[in-house]
């Protein structure tokens, strides 16, 4: 298991990659601006926003330890093999169902390495640049890149706006002229995509100890007794006030 780690206290609240990625798909089933709303590819991009993360299913199945604090093995130190192959499972699951979908996956994953290079990924990026390239020629996006990109960053976005809620990062992000930042449990979107609205966000996770774990046997039974808590937060942008976003809700 290569969860999200969000330390709180004495305490570690874990969130699987594909309770993440779910909160991702309603993060950006509530976007409001760059045409989304009324594109024919609407669709695909919500698919491919909240399955994004599927391929981490099976890994989220067994908790790792970390060989550093003996705890859960958050997702971002997981080893490459590991990360390495959640993309193909992911690409492979999605292409049955809606190949444009599989193609912003492995673009997903192209996309990360550009954000965060890493040395000795270099035949991963070029086989998942076939395996995209292998899809677009099949019809997807009419093999146009750049029409593939435009959606992409709809995918970005909306695993960003998750991580900064999920993760609880403190950091300030700039993608495609929107800037994202958290506050407490909001976090707060620049421009506004959400047409004035305050966007409500729940992500399910467990609550363990943070303390070690002698085997990997001893952590699985630890998580699987962690009791259930829901994150709660909200998303929208700066200075939206709660008054404003029913007012919208009220017009709808």
């Amino acid at each position: 298991m290569d969860v999200i780690v969000r330390p709180d206290g004495d305490d570690l609240l874990l969130v699987t990659q594909p309770e993440h990625a779910a909160l991702s798909g309603r993060i950006m089933a509530a976007w409001r601006r760059d045409g989304l709303p009324a594109s024919p590819t609407r669709e695909t991009v919500l698919l491919a926003t909240r399955e994004h993360d599927n391929g981490w299913l099976e890994v989220d199945e067994h908790p790792e330890l970390d060989a550093g604090s003996q705890g859960p093995q958050h997702f971002m130190t997981a080893p490459d093999a590991t990360k390495q192959g959640i993309w193909p499972r992911g690409v492979r699951r999605l292409e049955p169902v809606d190949p444009a979908a599989a193609a912003l996956v492995a673009q997903h994953a192209l996309a990360l390495l550009d954000v965060h290079p890493l040395p000795g990924w270099e035949q991963f990026r070029a086989a998942m640049t076939v395996e995209r390239d292998r899809i677009l020629r099949t019809g997807v996006y009419d093999n146009d890149l750049d029409a593939l990109q435009a959606d992409y960053r709809f995918v970005f976005l909306g695993d960003l706006i998750s991580l900064v809620f999920c993760c609880g990062w403190t950091e300030t992000f700039r993608y495609e002229g929107y800037t994202v930042t958290r506050d407490g449990t909001t976090v707060h979107v620049q421009p506004d995509p959400f047409a004035g609205r305050t966007i409500e966000l729940t992500a399910l996770a467990r609550r363990m100890p943070a303390r070690p774990h002698a085997t990997r046997g001893g952590l699985q039974s630890a998580y699987d007794a962690a009791p259930r808590v829901v994150l709660r937060g909200t998303a929208r942008a700066r200075g939206v006030r709660a008054e404003t976003a029913r007012l919208f809700e009220a017009l709808e």
